[in-house]
């Protein structure tokens, strides 16, 4: 049978700390400070209560008795669900039972969160002189805080940093994956997320768990990846298309641009005509990357994407209507082939959110079609034809490997020896051979 005691542990004439002791047969015995305060001289050994001799013990005495009850009746409601029962869970008790906030609980996981957002703009970038975090990046904690929240309700507790070991993080991988259906990719970030702020807090003098230096994010093997893009042709298609709506007109100028300069869509929709320059005849697009803070310069040489950055240059729009326009042009230009790829449940229902999750399936390509297809259809198409320093240097990759894996495509040594001999070959085709003379 459970019991709730409370006691003191010191007999100092000065006010000491009020213990809450909960025990549970031989398996539970938790002691936890109450947050409140008492001389020993005004404390009751007959009755574990203060003294009923003044107004302020009585209050006191009151609050024991709420706090003894909520934990019964929590206990009663949580033993029968299968909750955890221990030192955490009780100080959750005392603190929801008072309704007190613990904003100074660095321990706490969702407080370092916020403490991370709220000082973004004086942050310290690793590999970067300049201080403060981008907007992105602030959003990516905010939404990750959010999804700690939810998790915390779901196991009715607040996760401290010493909870993080390998059972709760295969328990939450769980969860992601087969409880909230994310996808393999977006629950791997997450475990990274969760190994980044530890480490963060560690770097802060707060006390984790050792196994936060074990934890691994992941990603889909690439025979599970299903990348989206639109070769030469399909993009001809789409240029030559019969397309009389003003927004969609708009929205295909975006595509073509997107799909010839490499650039992340959030890069492409602040272009404006103030960053293309001209050298020696040749137009050449500026850009500073806002993931990487990279500075990038394109050459644009395809005639068809000159014209349309001098004479009918887009007006700006929203990363989510591009996406919504850019499928309709490729359905007036008929990209209709059925392709395997992930499309949002179209039964979703936004008070069930797993249902709200993508859903693997065969589509036509033009429901498929995101402002993500722009880059990786230029990265894909471009692949072999030009070296892979040239493209990576454009899209911004920190390395080939990551580019590679970026398109799905493993590093092809004999097509690396081939451009070389085609370069060489286009260097040399002009020179006249040397006569040796003996």
């Amino acid at each position: 049978m459970a019991t709730v005691q409370f006691r003191l542990r010191s007999k100092a004439n000065k006010n000491v700390s009020i213990k809450v002791r909960l025990l549970n047969g031989k398996s539970l015995d938790l002691e936890l400070n109450t947050g409140f305060t008492i001389n020993p001289n005004q404390w009751s050994e007959t009755t574990d209560r203060p003294k009923q001799n003044n107004p302020e013990n009585k209050v006191l005495t009151n609050n024991l008795n709420k706090l003894e009850t909520y934990i019964f009746d929590s206990l009663n409601r949580d033993l029968s669900t299968g909750v955890l029962i221990d030192t955490y869970w009780l100080q959750n008790q005392i603190t929801n039972c008072f309704q007190r906030v613990e904003k100074t609980d660095t321990g706490i996981l969702t407080n370092h969160i916020q403490y991370i957002i709220d000082n973004a703009n004086t942050r310290k970038v690793k590999g970067r002189s300049k201080i403060g975090i981008s907007e992105s990046r602030v959003k990516g904690y905010i939404t990750f805080k959010n999804l700690v929240e939810v998790y915390q309700k779901e196991l009715k507790k607040q996760i401290h940093f010493l909870d993080i070991n390998k059972t709760f993080v295969d328990k939450l991988t769980n969860w992601l994956i087969n409880q909230q259906k994310y996808s393999v990719n977006y629950s791997g970030k997450v475990i990274d997320n969760l190994k980044t702020i530890c480490l963060d807090a560690e770097k802060n003098d707060i006390k984790v768990n050792p196994y936060i230096k074990q934890i691994e994010g992941f990603t889909e093997s690439n025979e599970d990846r299903f990348i989206v893009t639109l070769s030469f042709e399909e993009l001809e298609q789409i240029r030559t298309a019969e397309i009389t709506n003003t927004a969609l007109k708009n929205a295909r100028n975006w595509l073509l641009i997107g799909c010839n300069i490499g650039q992340r869509g959030g890069d492409l929709l602040k272009i404006t005509k103030n960053d293309i320059r001209y050298k020696g005849g040749n137009m050449y697009l500026d850009i500073i990357q806002k993931k990487t803070g990279k500075s990038v310069t394109i050459g644009i040489i395809n005639e068809h994407i000159i014209d349309i950055i001098e004479n009918d240059f887009p007006h700006e729009i929203s990363t989510q209507k591009l996406n919504y326009y850019i499928k309709k042009v490729c359905e007036v230009a008929k990209i209709n082939e059925l392709v395997e790829g992930k499309r949002l449940n179209p039964k979703a229902k936004k008070d069930n959110p797993a249902s709200m999750r993508k859903v693997l399936d065969f589509y036509p390509k033009h429901q498929l079609i995101t402002t993500h297809s722009f880059r990786r259809s230029f990265a894909t198409n471009y692949y072999k034809q030009i070296p892979t320093g040239v493209l990576i240097g454009i899209t911004g990759h920190s390395k080939e490997s990551l580019f590679l894996e970026y398109i799905n495509k493993r590093e092809d040594k004999d097509a690396n020896a081939d451009l070389f001999m085609k370069f060489y070959e286009q260097i040399n085709k002009d020179k006249e051979p040397q006569l040796k003379v003996s």
